[in-house]
């Protein structure tokens, strides 16, 4: 069993780290493709914002690529230079995403609540877990790799959260880029294929979390005398 685990999980790391190269390639294949709009990151996140009635929350420019993201915080979204700036399909289509995160804030998705509300027990789980599993293993203290376990579970309910958070958000974003002629409907496959791309990392992520866990119980309980 021990084996198979090992093996289920490097075939998930391996998925992770494909995901994280499709990603890069869908977005740059698609943002040497300028939308027939001409609309920019900014443009299409700007306007998207005000016909929700999200008139008060700035778009910001930030530096590196595929760092975009919505703060619910500070209530900011916040684009990278290529997408803030950029003409293209993937500019576009990732804009239109963040901003369906803006407006899961503004409507209360319940899914995004949740996620905010357990995200410092998360940030303390995740950085504690590994201490407490690798000192449970060194010195064989079923509490310590119980607890342990219990933490890292934490962490990967989380990851399980976020997958219908970003799935949403870019059902979103394809409804009302379609809906309002950001796009036409010639672009929406294209965007599907930018916006598929991103979350293909979250279910990989999420996927080699949940083996992790997996293997972490068995061998917590599976052993047991």
């Amino acid at each position: 069993m021990n084996a198979i685990f090992l093996i289920l999980i490097i075939a998930a790391f391996g998925l992770t780290i494909w995901a994280q190269f499709r990603v890069k390639g869908t977005f740059n294949k698609y943002a040497e493709v300028p939308n027939m709009r001409g609309m920019s990151g900014y443009d299409a996140a700007r306007h998207m914002l005000d016909s929700n009635g999200l008139h008060d929350v700035p778009i910001e420019p930030i530096a590196g690529a595929l760092t975009d993201h919505y703060d619910p915080v500070n209530r900011v979204v916040r684009l990278s230079e290529p997408v803030y700036y950029g003409t293209s399909i993937s500019a576009v289509s990732v804009a239109c995403h963040e901003i369906g995160h803006a407006i899961q804030h503004k409507v209360h998705y319940p899914m995004l609540a949740i996620r905010h509300r357990i995200f410092p027990v998360v940030n303390f789980a995740s950085g504690i877990a590994p201490l407490l599993l690798l000192a449970g293993f060194v010195f064989q203290s079923f509490n310590l790799i119980g607890i342990g376990v219990l933490f890292f579970s934490v962490a990967v309910a989380f990851q399980l959260i976020t997958l219908p958070v970003e799935f949403n958000a870019s059902n979103r974003a394809r409804d009302v880029m379609v809906a309002e002629g950001y796009v036409t409907h010639e672009e929406e496959r294209s965007v599907g294929k930018v916006l598929n791309a991103a979350a293909l990392t979250y279910v990989a992520a999420a996927l080699l979390s949940v083996l992790e866990l997996a293997r972490y119980l068995f061998l917590l309980f599976g052993n047991r005398d």
